[in-house]
């Protein structure tokens, strides 16, 4: 993981993520404490827990993307869950412990990505002499004494010239076209991958993996090109030349020290106990998932897992309930709380203009490829901003995503009849996003249905 500074962090985020600086700011402070914290004492170490964030704020205004765009800056397990999908022990539904074994697997995952780029020049090499025995098998050496003659030694010599003639041709591409025949592993397929018994997971247990060791995989030999050849047989290679045992020791004490666990939704779990139905294990969830944020160990298929030292991020929108209705031990395993605001209209311009990935960049370039060559006057983005921020205020406020649904119906014809504008220049202006919006505008009740 990069030590990052805060204002790194800050910055990083700033390019996809309009405003929000206050849970921006958050972030950065609780991403930079693992690495103080890992500079320290071990005694020490033990003793620094992480201080969890809860992030408030209605649908559309960031709260994912801060959390998304963080798992790709930040080189650590990342796992992000709706805490809607799990249910109370004893309610048919997920069970919060498998939180944790999900990041695991994120962990080992991640780390085998990391290893493979280590072996990847020596597997490629490996590969290569691979092809080369699939196309030209090589002839082993004779002994002096068992019918060695100098006949036998220029076919060697010929063969070996042949060799490296097409080794020649396959890093310059010549030859993945062609078909060769190689050995490949047939593991067959039991009723265990199409059954699942209730409680296995829970316990940490990998029943396809005792199942695929009772019974191991079949050798059969197989015709394909080489370009297909070449994945099957680096992905044979880099699991032979790999250390599992040392990938998954590596992953487990990552997932402990540098485990971020985003969990959203979480406004929809509080004020559990009133009425009746499915509800009523809400409580029961915030319960379940207490332990795991205090701390806890549990069982994985890769070992136990200490989740002590795992930073969790909460988000919700809070329209219906308060933080303050969720049980009071979980509301003090987060002691960080930050309001993400409302998007006003310059910030929805900001958003259609500023990010690396806004979305105008995005039409832009979805249109590009059948050659249509879209652009956005200054004054259409105006209005666009504009049209979206009534809506919001107008209807349900979805935040950026009105962007999306205005944006779309805009475009709707131009990117109907693409083909028809192959090679053609068209610039929207204001006057175009009216015309397009107009009729849906003026009938408020279908503009909460349409946009």
């Amino acid at each position: 993981m990069k030590e990052l500074i805060p204002q790194e962090i800050v910055k990083s985020l700033d390019k996809y993520i309009v405003g929000q600086e206050d849970a921006k700011r958050a972030v950065a402070v609780a991403l930079r404490n693992r690495f103080r914290r890992e500079k320290l004492s071990s005694e020490m170490k033990e003793e620094i827990y992480p201080k969890n964030i809860i992030m408030i704020g209605p649908t559309g205004v960031g709260k994912t993307e801060i959390a998304r765009r963080l798992a790709k800056l930040v080189r650590a397990p990342f796992l992000k869950i709706e805490i809607t999908k799990f249910t109370e022990v004893g309610y048919v539904g997920r069970d919060v412990e498998s939180i944790i074994r999900e990041l695991v697997e994120v962990g080992v995952q991640m780390v085998k990505r990391e290893k493979i780029e280590e072996v990847k020049t020596k597997a490629e090499l490996l590969v290569e002499e691979e092809i080369l025995n699939a196309l030209i098998p090589i002839r082993r050496k004779r002994k002096p004494n068992v019918g060695f003659s100098e006949e036998h030694e220029l076919e060697e010599d010929r063969i070996n010239t042949t060799r490296e003639r097409f080794r020649e041709k396959l890093k310059n591409g010549e030859l993945e076209n062609k078909i060769i025949e190689i050995e490949t592993e047939e593991r067959s397929k039991s009723v265990m991958e199409f059954v699942n018994i209730p409680g296995m997971d829970s316990m940490g247990v990998n029943i396809q993996d005792i199942l695929g060791n009772m019974f191991p995989p079949r050798k059969k030999r197989q015709k394909m090109t080489i370009k297909e050849a070449r994945d099957i047989l680096f992905d044979v290679i880099t699991d032979k030349l790999i250390d599992m045992d040392e990938v998954t020791k590596d992953a487990i004490s990552r997932v402990e020290n540098r485990g971020i666990v985003f969990v959203d939704e979480i406004d929809k779990i509080a004020g559990g106990g009133k009425g009746s139905g499915p509800d009523v294990s809400r409580t029961g969830v915030q319960r379940d998932i207490l332990p795991i944020i205090e701390g806890s160990t549990i069982m994985s298929k890769y070992g136990p897992v200490k989740t002590d030292h795992i930073l969790f991020i909460a988000a919700g929108a809070f329209h219906m309930s308060k933080p303050s209705d969720l049980i009071p031990e979980l509301q003090g395993r987060f002691p960080i709380r930050v309001e993400l605001k409302h998007l006003e209209k310059d910030d929805l311009r900001r958003i259609l203009k500023e990010p690396k990935n806004s979305l105008l960049k995005q039409y832009k370039a979805l249109l590009k490829t059948e050659n249509v060559n879209i652009e956005f006057a200054e004054d259409a983005i105006d209005k666009i901003s504009e049209i979206s921020y009534r809506v919001n205020n107008e209807s349900e406020d979805i935040g950026a995503r009105r962007l999306y649904t205005v944006m779309e119906k805009i475009l709707e014809n131009i990117s109907f009849y693409a083909t028809e504008y192959r090679g053609q220049s068209i610039t929207i202006d204001a006057k175009y996003v009216e015309d397009k919006l107009k009729d849906i505008l003026k009938k408020e009740d279908l503009s909460r249905y349409i946009l």
